[in-house]
């Protein structure tokens, strides 16, 4: 199982004796790491060396174990190690509730050492093969991704033709959102499905006038108003999906003009309310958008774009996605460089 080497348990509960009592079951055949509050265990689990398995407490003081799941399952990188609950808790109720948020198994206190070895001897042997099985699936259907891909950021160049004659606009800004999102640490797996998706975040553009678009001055109420529906008809047009993909591509379309204050559009999320994929895009589409020509304005250059961008921090931005983005800055400029719209042909790939 998982090599020569012995594979990791965490164990994540405030309760000291509840944490001996289960290192002292599972520790002579696992590696048992430990946390007593919810927020040491992400810390954990979002860590070069995540666990194979999580035995997780749901009553915790800062994070309950319901909110730790939820944000595992939430992350790509880590959504797929089989968390079990071990809680006091017993009601059909909060078992149900409990495998609703992703958890595979439920176990109630006070514990029974036999039943905890064999349940995780069992969801390691099922995590196992589930990856290996995984693997198989990748290799067989690599090529409808990469035609999945291809369609997806072709479809994304198409709508930024209509106010950008190159569409260079959608490589950089894919680039950039790629560069923060490895710079604020998510994992390879999220990262690369952000910079497959970003390119689709202006598809419904396609459904703005053109009269609006390439408009030279300043847009009037109507106009502005026409602009503002953009991210709900790319949401349309990309629809509701299982895929991925395509629930990533809507998130992006539908959320990269919110602001982090509440003041942007269409829905007026604010704060941590916004996707992250939301929030990153539009950070990267500001940025290239201030540093390029537009119908509307002339290019700025990138010491005046930085300042615009410090400027809205906490505002317009994530404050600490922000950071990111200055933390990654020589790159994002080479980016720049490197695809600026001057230097004529569009790349066939955003590699």
């Amino acid at each position: 199982m998982l090599g020569m080497r012995r594979p990791t348990v965490l164990v994540a509960d405030d309760s000291p004796q509840n944490i001996e009592l289960l290192s002292r079951i599972l520790g002579q055949e696992y590696r048992v790491k430990v946390a007593t509050s919810g927020d040491k265990a992400l810390k954990i689990v979002y860590s070069d060396e995540p666990p194979e398995l999580i035995l997780l407490d749901i009553m915790m003081p800062d994070l309950s174990g319901h909110e730790v799941c939820r944000r595992i399952k939430a992350n790509p990188d880590r959504r797929r190690i089989p968390i079990i609950f071990v809680t006091a808790m017993t009601t059909i109720e909060d078992e149900s509730l409990g495998l609703s948020l992703g958890a595979v198994d439920y176990i109630t206190k006070p514990i029974s050492p036999p039943l905890v070895q064999a349940r995780v001897r069992t969801h390691l042997a099922l995590y196992d093969q589930a990856r290996e099985l995984e693997r198989m699936v990748a290799q067989r259907t690599s090529e409808l991704v990469a035609t999945r891909q291809q369609i997806i950021r072709r479809l994304g160049r198409a709508a930024e033709f209509k106010d950008n004659e190159t569409g260079n606009h959608v490589v950089r800004m894919s680039h950039i959102s790629r560069l923060i999102a490895q710079q604020a640490g998510m994992g390879p797996e999220a990262v690369q499905l952000l910079f497959q998706t970003a390119a689709l975040h202006d598809v419904g553009k396609i459904g703005v006038p053109d009269t609006t678009l390439l408009k030279p001055g300043p847009l009037n109420e109507e106009e502005r108003a026409q602009v503002r529906l953009h991210p709900q008809i790319g949401a349309d047009i990309i629809g509701k999906h299982d895929n991925e993909l395509l629930s990533a591509a809507r998130t992006i379309a539908l959320t990269h003009h919110e602001r982090w204050d509440g003041q942007g559009y269409p829905q007026g999320l604010k704060g941590e309310q916004i996707p992250v994929f939301g929030r990153i895009v539009a950070i990267a589409d500001v940025f290239d958008a201030l540093m390029n020509r537009r119908p509307y304005k002339l290019a700025m250059s990138a010491a005046q774009s930085l300042a615009i961008m410090a400027e809205e921090r906490g505002k317009a931005f994530d404050p600490e996605l922000l950071d990111c983005f200055f933390l990654a800055q020589f790159e994002i400029l080479r980016i720049m460089d490197l695809y600026a719209d001057e230097r004529g042909s569009v790349p066939d790939t955003l590699a």
